[in-house]
């Protein structure tokens, strides 16, 4: 079976200027190379479906790829700790090249009339992920006190006072009259 993430670009190579769209979806990390990140971590499955439509255009000395990548993720909500889950949509503008400059970090190597599209798919998708997500725009998060979900209950519960302020708990300004203060 072979990967959809190879693509042959010999034709391209050949033929320049020359332009060839890709399409497919595919699991995210087929070949299980990648550990999983930790738990509070925002992840892909390894099993995702990521899509790939690219439009690769042939110059002299390698290939532009550019158009879009998707992958549905998931994490951790960093206010409430509700399981979280979103997609990420990102567009890609790289480049593939024969024969890479070691200083030249930004381009994918082609290797031989093959490019392999797994690096760019990964590095776009996990650049993308949220650092730390939200279930909603909206959400209370937990009570510092007893723990209670603020999106599903409401807590009497008053937070601590910090002993290095609590003299301004006890500060009380009077109402001052209209004419006194210059306003």
């Amino acid at each position: 079976m072979t990967s959809p993430y190879l693509v042959p670009v010999a034709r391209l190579l050949r033929d320049v200027p020359s332009v060839t769209e890709v399409s497919f979806t595919a699991p995210f990390d087929e070949e299980r190379e990648f550990d999983p990140r930790g738990p509070a971590e925002t992840d892909v499955w390894p099993d995702a479906t990521v899509s790939v439509r690219l439009r690769l255009e042939s110059y002299a000395g390698g290939l532009r790829a550019r158009g879009r990548v998707g992958a549905p993720w998931h994490g951790t909500c960093r206010r409430c700790s509700a399981a979280v889950t979103g997609v990420s949509d990102v567009a890609v503008a790289e480049r593939f090249v024969s024969h890479r400059d070691p200083v030249d970090e930004e381009a994918y190597p082609i290797d031989g009339d093959v490019i392999d599209l797994r690096r760019l798919v990964r590095d776009a998708v996990l650049l993308d992920l949220p650092l730390a997500p939200l279930c909603r725009d909206d959400c209370r998060g937990l009570c510092p006190v007893c723990g209670a979900d603020r999106n599903e209950t409401t807590c009497e519960c008053q937070p601590e006072t910090d002993p290095r302020w609590a003299t301004l708990d006890e500060l009380r300004f009077m109402d001052l009259p209209d004419d006194v203060g210059g306003v």
